[in-house]
């Protein structure tokens, strides 16, 4: 399930990932993220991510893409060690702030 909210000045935007980050949640996702207007920044929130395929590492080019490419300020915080290690692996520490 995805859960998206703004900050108090509204300019980021945390999206909560909760359960598997797979194709399942492509739309969801897309509608978090291209909903609100006027965003900076973008915090993807993993505290309850139990899963994520090459679906999600697509979706989360697809985001950055959105937030404007190399110039995109996109965290990725609270990941467990697989979802963190996945990440790794993928290289998308060089693309991510992940923590």
């Amino acid at each position: 399930m995805i859960n998206a909210r703004s900050s108090n000045d509204g300019k980021e935007l945390v999206i909560d990932i909760d359960g598997r980050f797979d194709f399942s949640v492509h739309q969801q996702f897309r509608d978090a993220y291209e909903y609100e207007k006027g965003v900076e920044r973008f915090c993807l929130d993993m505290k309850k991510t139990t899963y994520l395929d090459s679906a999600a590492l697509g979706m989360l080019l697809l985001i950055r893409d959105f937030g404007g490419g190399e110039k995109a300020m996109i965290r990725i915080i609270n990941c467990n060690e697989d979802v963190k290690n996945i990440l790794t692996v993928s290289s998308f520490d060089q693309l991510f702030s992940i923590s």
